[in-house]
């Protein structure tokens, strides 16, 4: 017989009673195709518009040397993004939405906004020379890092449930960033083709080797890494919880202002003499180059440890075998897992698995926001959304989960958790894996969320 459990019934299905009325009081403005349509409209006059101006100013064939060149670092950046999301990866079309907005969007804002602001100033003071100067350090730097966030925000606001970390911030700050980078590359570079083409020159000493090696060899994660010091304040902020609203301004209004000083820094760096670029780069650059690529590596690391001690508390209520949160919490697992499915039962197979692993890392992360107070009114609606996607998926994925444990790591005999399960399972604690908040011989553990699967018998 099926054990009751305390949790409220499940959401209706769409489709239900309450669903219909709920639709019938939408307007039309807020239905989500309706506004799908208005952003993706928005997204493809502001990329036709850019290329119009990228194309006006460097001419057809610098725009097309521009385009193959700036294309070159765009796949390397955007795969050691999705390197450092591979924990709890966000959705495609997060990080679509984030290329485009940074390639087309923010472009366009900065291109027009930069570009008024100077001639303003020119202008307004007669001094061409001073006026480029300022709009480099500090116009460019103001205008275009708003305009990125202006992603980020997005992203915050109206996709909350994938937006939970530092990591989703830098992962989409970044991709936005980079969107950014490839048609600010095409623009200098197709110029700079344009200006050997009508001077002669070619080779190595050309203005157009001198920009790629400057722009796509040196420093392919400038704009990247300016973009992510506000992504980290909006992920600290998505990290603080509901009930410090100061902290979640305060943090992305400091990652915002600290991109624009770091920008502003390396715009002004041409003019701190003959080797002010180099400097800024090697002693400043770099480091945080350094230091965030540390940090990120570090977040992601404690995500997985996140994983491996929120999840006993599911196999303890059996929503889980004994042996996935280790496998689950391990990147190599993960992979063996998918790999076993692909080879036994097709990529249908893998996909699922790979499913499977995204919702166990949302639950592991949501249960830990639940046990440390920063949960949403949503949590139980959620945790049990979770639960019932793994449980569809259950069937494909745990032998799959469970043969990676086996090939991961070596086991000890005997009962986990209280259940016997190791006994029936062939699985006991893995050597080495401590048992976190003594998850160990209880049904499940203390706290505000008691679990019980209502499907077991």
């Amino acid at each position: 017989m099926a054990i009751s459990h305390p949790f409220p019934p499940y959401p209706p299905p769409p489709g239900g009673p309450d669903e219909d009325a709920r639709l019938r009081r939408v307007h039309w403005w807020q239905r989500r195709g309706v506004r799908y349509g208005a952003l993706i409209t928005l997204l493809t006059l502001s990329g036709l518009v850019i290329l119009a101006l990228v194309r006006e100013q460097t001419g057809t064939e610098g725009f097309l040397v521009g385009l193959g060149l700036a294309v070159l670092p765009v796949p390397l950046l955007i795969a050691a993004f999705r390197w450092l999301d591979r924990v709890e990866p966000g959705p495609w079309r997060n990080l679509v939405f984030a290329f485009a907005w940074g390639a087309c969007a923010a472009a366009l804002i900065a291109i027009v906004a930069n570009s008024f602001a100077t001639h303003w100033i020119a202008t307004a003071t007669a001094d061409p020379s001073g006026a480029d100067t300022l709009g480099a350090t500090v116009i460019a730097p103001v205008v275009e890092e708003s305009a990125k966030a202006a992603a980020v925000l997005l992203v915050f606001l109206f996709r909350r449930r994938d937006f939970t970390g530092p990591i989703d911030g830098v992962v989409v700050a970044g991709i936005t960033a980079t969107g950014f980078a490839f048609t600010e590359n095409i623009l200098y570079l197709g110029t700079a083709f344009g200006t050997d083409q009508l001077s002669g020159d070619s080779g190595i000493a050309s203005v157009t080797a001198a920009t790629f090696f400057v722009r796509i060899v040196m420093s392919p994660f400038a704009h990247p890494l300016f973009t992510v010091l506000t992504g980290l304040g909006f992920g600290l902020a998505a990290r603080s919880g509901h009930g410090r609203p100061v902290l979640r301004v305060l943090f992305p209004l400091g990652g915002l202002l600290l991109a624009m000083g770091m920008h502003a820094l390396w715009n002004g760096s041409s003019t701190f003499g003959e080797f002010g670029f180099f400097a800024v780069y090697a002693s400043f650059m770099v480091p945080v180059f350094g230091l965030l690529t540390w940090l990120a590596v570090w977040t992601r690391q404690r995500e997985l440890r996140t994983v491996r001690e929120e999840l006993p508390a599911y196999a303890a209520a059996g929503w889980l075998t004994p042996a996935e949160p280790y496998a689950l919490g391990s990147m190599r697992a993960r992979r063996l897992a998918r790999e076993y499915a692909k080879r036994h039962l097709g990529r249908p197979a893998a996909r699922a698995v790979a499913e499977y692993e995204a919702y166990a890392t949302s639950l592991a992360f949501l249960r830990h926001r639940g046990r440390s107070g920063r949960a949403g009114d949503d949590f139980v609606v959620r945790e049990r959304e979770l639960l019932n996607e793994l449980w569809r998926r259950r069937e494909v994925a745990r032998p799959a989960l469970d043969h990676a444990a086996r090939m991961t790591v070596p086991v000890a005999p005997g009962p986990v958790y209280g259940y016997g399960y190791g006994a029936a399972h062939g699985y006991g604690v893995p050597q080495g894996y401590s048992a976190p908040h003594g998850y160990y011989g209880y049904g499940y553990p203390a706290g505000p969320y008691p679990l019980q699967n209502p499907y077991r018998s």
